[in-house]
């Protein structure tokens, strides 16, 4: 059983940064990728960026290149996505994602564990 868990979120201007963090407590597979996706109102869920065990492999969707950071600390079985330079195009239910897959994938179809999400909401 995995049990991810996001904190974090909350609303900010724009220009302000949030630090997102995920927990899987159960820790039911080891050595999994993770990865961020989010969904905005009224549009499907959508790669943010994912990151392997080893964290030698990351990814990033072209619309957070250069202002996300995906990191993870596996001793505490966390991962993080540091946002900074947020817009209001950044407001969405931000979800972590696992796999026992060491493939850094992007596709939605490719995760089987999902955390309840965290809503970020960004104002002009």
């Amino acid at each position: 059983q995995v049990h991810l868990v996001e904190s974090g979120g909350g609303l900010v201007q724009a220009g302000d940064s949030l630090r997102l963090s995920c927990v899987d407590s159960e820790r039911a597979f080891s050595r999994p990728t993770m990865a961020w996706f989010r969904q905005a109102p009224g549009k499907e869920r959508e790669f943010v960026a994912v990151i392997t065990w080893s964290e030698t492999t990351t990814k990033y969707a072209d619309a957070v290149k250069g202002r996300f950071t995906i990191s993870r600390d596996n001793t505490k079985n966390t991962m993080y996505l540091q946002m900074n330079s947020l817009k209001p195009d950044d407001t969405a239910v931000y979800y972590c994602a696992a796999r026992s897959s060491p493939r850094a994938a992007t596709e939605i179809s490719e995760y089987l564990y999902w955390g309840q999400g965290t809503q970020v909401t960004v104002s002009s």
